[in-house]
């Protein structure tokens, strides 16, 4: 198989992990709701996203000043413990209470945190790619779902609009989110799904892809080694490859004045890679809205069977919306730029939902939640 081949089929499996989380994350959101999960009290107050995302300024702020001053298995041991953390809710409503353990009054489902403490300690000890990757789907499928019972859709409209912007202000303007994936990429913690080119590809042994120099500085795009450039929160994606038509003088994508000597092995220089690098988040943020729909999705709206769970169909067509953008930025990264995810994820999760809430009998009123507004 050749490494453009190789390529493709890693961008493949990377919609395939996508799936599961959005899947998981509607398999979960009854089973949460059943639970007690919602952690807002209004779910259709727009605050609640203003709130989420002055806590991702704040988070995104003490990440940066902890590699700043090089303290960074404190940040290591804050993203492990978030994962297992999050995984404990998830095995706690899918593991029967079948063992308890007496605990200051409470009986604590003793196979359930033995799960959330085993993917703590693989994601300590042995943070290889395919335990990275079968984490962040635990991770992710549960996370959206709390996010979307805890948040109504014009909440979760709100959410990835905002969240859009900010990641394309972050990785085109400020560049910070450069900086933190440099620094969050060398602790090899659940914050990026990784999907190798080639069985033989070790995450634990790969050089560090380094976004931007020890100054802060973005890096040039023609460095030979530069990585794909990827948020530490999820809210960016992309690649920055060697040799790009940009340092000959074209654009990418462009034709330059060698292009028709030396076309082919530009394309193969855009495909040299080791692995595929996506945030985690690229994944979560656009699933709440997924998991929103699906869970506040009014009674007239027509239900559409996936696999082995049920949905709204405007979750279904946010679905499509996703995996949409998707493709699409996936074919951009490929062709050797760095990009933001969101904006192209959350606009096609956005559009998706809209389509499909418009196709089930709904106004654009209804389907955005502004109703009771007007």
């Amino acid at each position: 198989m050749d490494q453009r081949s190789r390529a493709y089929v890693a961008s493949g499996a990377i919609v395939g992990i996508f799936l599961l989380v959005q899947l998981g994350a509607l398999a979960l959101v009854g089973p949460f709701q059943s639970a007690g999960y919602q952690a807002t009290a209004d779910p259709q107050d727009p605050t609640n996203s203003l709130v989420y995302v002055a806590f991702i300024l704040v988070m995104t702020g003490v990440m940066l000043a902890i590699i700043r001053f090089d303290v960074d298995w404190l940040l290591r041991l804050l993203l492990v413990g978030t994962g297992a953390y999050v995984g404990l809710f998830v095995f706690r409503v899918l593991v029967p209470p079948v063992l308890t353990v007496p605990l200051g009054g409470v009986s604590l489902n003793a196979v359930a945190w033995a799960g959330g403490l085993l993917l703590g300690v693989a994601l300590w000890v042995h943070p290889e790619w395919y335990v990275i990757d079968a984490a962040g789907v635990v991770m992710g499928a549960g996370a959206a779902a709390l996010f979307g019972i805890s948040f109504g859709v014009l909440p979760a409209l709100i959410l990835l609009t905002v969240l859009a912007v900010y990641d394309a202000i972050s990785v085109y303007g400020t560049e910070h989110m450069l900086t933190l994936a440099s620094g969050v990429m060398e602790l090899k913690v659940p914050i990026v799904l990784v999907v190798p080119l080639s069985l033989s590809y070790s995450y634990l042994d790969a050089g560090t892809p380094a976004a931007v120099d020890d100054d802060g500085d973005a890096e040039d795009a023609d460095a030979p080694d530069d990585p794909e450039r990827t948020s530490t929160d999820g809210d960016a994606v992309g690649a920055d490859e060697a040799a790009t038509p940009a340092a000959n003088g074209g654009s990418v994508g462009e034709p330059t004045a060698d292009a028709d000597a030396a076309g082919d092995a530009d394309d193969d220089s855009e495909l040299d890679r080791e692995a595929l690098f996506i945030g985690l988040g690229d994944a979560v943020i656009p699933t709440v809205l997924v998991a929103s729909a699906a869970f506040f999705a009014p009674a007239t709206v027509p239900t559409v069977d996936l696999l082995v769970v049920s949905a709204a169909l405007p979750a279904l067509t946010a679905m499509v919306g996703t995996t949409a953008g998707l493709v699409v930025l996936l074919w951009m990264v490929l062709k050797g730029r760095a990009h933001a995810g969101l904006p192209l994820l959350n606009g096609g999760t956005i559009a998706g939902y809209l389509l499909g809430a418009v196709a089930s009998g709904l106004s654009l009123a209804q389907a955005t939640g502004v109703t009771p507004y007007l």
